[in-house]
C-alpha cells in the first residue's frame, strides 16, 4: 500500500532539509513539481547530495537520465541536466535530484559509489549524451559502438542520422 502523494513528499521535504542544514547556504532549491518533491543543487554538490539522502535512508536508485534543453523555448541555465531519482524503501518517499550539466565541460561525480546500479545508468548517458562520470569504475559506449564519435540523443544530432548505419557491419545469423 502506498502512501498519499502529499504525505510522501512532506517526507521526503523533511529529508532535503536535514540534507540542506549540512551543506552551504543557497545550495539547494526544493519545491514540488508535477507532484514528486524535486531538488535542483549544483553539480559539484550532486553527490554529497545523493550521499546524505542514502544516509537518510533513500536506498534505492530508481534512476538515472538526462535531457538536453539546445532547442526547447525555456532551455535552463545550462544546456544538459542530469537527473536522478531516489526512492526511500522504509517510509515510501521518492525525492528527485537534478543539476545543470555545461555543455563546455560535461562531467559529474559518479554515484556508483553509493549504489552499484549507477554503473549502467550513468553509461547511458555517457553514450547518449557525452556527460563523463568522474571516477566511474567502467565508463565506456554501452548501446553504440566504441568506435562511435557522436552522441544520438544531442539535440544537435540530424534525426536521420549522419551516414553511420551503412558503416555498421551487417550481423548474418545462421538459420537453424
Amino acid at each position: 500500500m502506498s502512501r498519499e502523494p502529499e504525505r510522501s513528499n512532506q517526507l521526503a521535504l523533511e529529508a532535503m532539509s536535514t540534507c540542506a542544514s549540512q551543506l552551504p547556504d543557497d545550495v539547494l532549491s526544493a519545491s514540488v513539481i508535477n507532484g514528486l518533491a524535486t531538488v535542483t543543487v549544483p553539480r559539484d554538490y550532486a553527490h554529497r547530495l545523493l550521499e546524505l539522502l542514502r544516509e537518510r535512508g533513500f536506498d534505492f536508485l530508481v534512476d538515472i537520465t538526462a535531457h538536453d534543453t539546445l532547442r526547447l523555448e525555456d532551455p535552463g541555465p545550462e544546456r544538459f541536466c542530469l537527473h536522478w531519482l531516489v526512492h526511500s524503501l522504509d517510509q515510501d518517499a521518492r525525492v528527485h535530484v537534478r543539476s545543470w550539466i555545461p555543455e563546455a565541460d560535461p562531467r559529474v561525480d559518479t554515484v556508483s559509489d553509493l549504489w552499484s546500479c549507477a554503473e549502467w545508468g550513468e553509461r547511458e548517458c555517457f553514450d547518449m549524451y557525452g556527460i563523463e562520470f568522474d571516477a566511474h569504475p567502467d565508463l565506456r559506449r554501452i548501446l553504440m559502438p566504441e568506435d562511435f564519435d557522436a552522441f544520438p540523443l544531442r539535440k544537435d544530432y540530424p534525426l536521420e542520422g549522419r551516414g553511420e548505419r551503412e558503416a555498421f557491419p551487417v550481423v548474418t545469423r545462421d538459420k537453424a
